[in-house]
């Protein structure tokens, strides 16, 4: 009976994280951020993956981000700058880069 509730017990924290990637992928459709990024590739700005990377297991990785969602960024991933996504809400760059965060 433990091993069923186990089983259970995980595959709804699955389906959670399936959902909410679901959802944060919706918000970056709704964004056009995929118009310049994908999860696995880098298209005009870096793929999602190597973002992740370069920030995995910098604390203050996620301020940094959201800062440059909202401001833009020059530099980082080469010449071609990501402009200012002021109108975004908050709320939404924060769930799109904790999403972009945990890509692999």
């Amino acid at each position: 009976m433990k091993t069923l509730a186990t089983c259970l017990f995980v595959s709804a924290g699955l389906l959670a994280s399936a959902g909410n990637a679901l959802a944060s992928e919706a918000l970056a459709k709704k964004y056009n951020c995929l118009t310049c990024h994908t999860v696995s590739k880098k298209l005009i700005g870096p793929a999602y993956k190597d973002v992740a990377a370069k920030y995995k297991g910098d604390g203050s990785a996620e301020a940094k981000l959201v800062a440059k969602v909202k401001n833009g960024s020059a530099g980082t991933w080469g010449q071609i700058p990501m402009p200012p996504n002021a109108a975004v809400p908050d709320g939404d760059v924060k769930t799109l880069v904790k999403w972009i965060l945990s890509t692999k």
